[in-house]
């Protein structure tokens, strides 16, 4: 049994309160931050494949960047947060990162869209497990499920809150994209300026712990199930992409596509924390992808209108609702306080090398079969996936 010093969690466990004070608090900064990355993922695509005439398959290179060049530094910055006991310092370096990037997309040329997607995605990568661990580190395990459900769901009313703003800033100014970056950089300052006066730094932990010896080869089991399932998982870009394709949707609706995600997320991200605790995070993880597969199949069906939209999107926040914060509460708990930024970094890099070469998979596959072949291959992938995601996953009690 692992010993942790956290005060908040204590207090938590004494007093019955499930959601720790820097739960609560982190989950207001992400909301902010998410606001502002939300709006630029809002209007990315169209802005590159619209504005900037960039193909399906140079889009996707440029969107496995986006979310797969955090593979670079999350290790770096989950290595420094342990080493250092500094997870406050380390995460608001990464938000700070992001909100500085924004200024580079004001320039609209290729080249510096890149090193802004670089400087965006590598400020997320270091901000990601240093700010987990503190979740982690202020909450009782057996809550763990419900706390990242919290702070998820205050996450995702940002990403509600985020393409709104975009589609207002559009609606008013036609094309105006440059208005949509300059106004997602300061709220992401203001995000970086809420963390710095009121997330508190997470003590220092005992370094005197009792070994599991099963710790390492589960976490590599997880590992390796989220690289599995990731690299079957469809870039959220895409699958608008594609709702777009198949509805025939105006382009000033773009925009809000994500809201249909994140609004049925931001609904059930406390309620699939609260089940995976209660029933076992890893059936709620498996199910989440499950959902998934239902959307793609609702994709490659002859289903249209209302009903296609609708559904595609509520089974698209489903996957996030149980899969986001539930990764994150199975994994945590699998290694000692002092590596458990290291130990969270290592899951999100997996996933995210996976999802890096999913979206260029995808982007080259649409390129050459087209766009319902593409998806096709997605979905068989993804079943297969989920026959031998069970067997790979570590017991919860290992």
């Amino acid at each position: 049994m692992y010993v942790t010093l956290d005060r908040d969690a204590r207090v938590a466990s004494r007093s019955g309160r499930r959601v720790a004070g820097t739960v609560l608090v982190l989950g207001t900064v992400s909301l902010v931050t998410d606001v502002s990355s939300e709006m630029v993922t809002a209007v990315l695509p169209l802005y590159l494949v619209l504005g900037l005439g960039l193909s399906p398959l140079q889009f996707g290179f440029l969107d496995g960047l986006y979310g797969g060049v955090t593979a670079l530094v999350r290790l770096a910055g989950g290595h420094a947060a342990d080493r250092w006991q500094r997870h406050k310092l380390v995460a608001g370096l990464g938000y700070g990162l992001s909100a500085f990037a924004r200024l580079g997309f004001l320039v609209g040329t290729v080249p510096w869209l890149v090193g802004a997607l670089v400087v965006d995605r590598a400020g997320k990568g270091i901000r990601t497990a240093p700010r987990d661990a503190l979740i982690t580190l202020s909450s009782p395990a057996g809550a763990l499920g419900r706390a990242f459900g919290v702070h998820r769901a205050m996450d995702t009313a940002g990403a509600l809150l985020g393409p709104l703003v975009a589609f207002g800033i559009l609606a008013v100014a036609s094309g105006g994209y440059d208005a949509v970056f300059v106004v997602s950089g300061g709220i992401g300052a203001f995000g970086v300026l809420l963390l710095v006066l009121f997330v508190r730094e997470a003590p220092r932990v005992a370094r005197a712990v009792v070994a599991r010896g099963t710790a390492g080869p589960a976490v590599r089991r997880i590992c390796l199930t989220a690289a599995l399932l990731g690299v079957v998982t469809v870039a959220d870009p895409f699958v608008y992409l594609v709702l777009r394709d198949r509805l025939a949707l105006p382009d000033g609706y773009f925009p809000l596509l994500p809201l249909g995600t994140a609004g049925v997320y931001l609904a059930l991200a406390v309620p699939a924390g609260m089940l995976a605790d209660r029933y076992g995070r890893r059936v709620v993880f498996l199910a989440g992808h499950g959902a998934l597969g239902l959307a793609y199949a609702l994709l490659l069906s002859p289903v249209a209108g209302a009903t296609l939209l609708v559904t595609a999107l509520a089974l698209h926040g489903v996957f996030y609702a149980a899969t986001d914060g539930v990764l994150m509460a199975l994994a945590g708990p699998l290694s000692a306080p002092e590596r458990r930024t290291g130990t969270l970094a290592k899951v999100q890099t997996a996933q995210a090398v996976a999802r890096l070469g999913s979206s260029v998979l995808f982007g080259a596959a649409w390129t050459g079969w087209g766009l319902t072949a593409a998806l096709a291959v997605a979905a068989v992938g993804l079943a297969c996936a989920l026959v031998a995601a069970p067997y790979l996953l570590p017991k919860e009690d290992s």
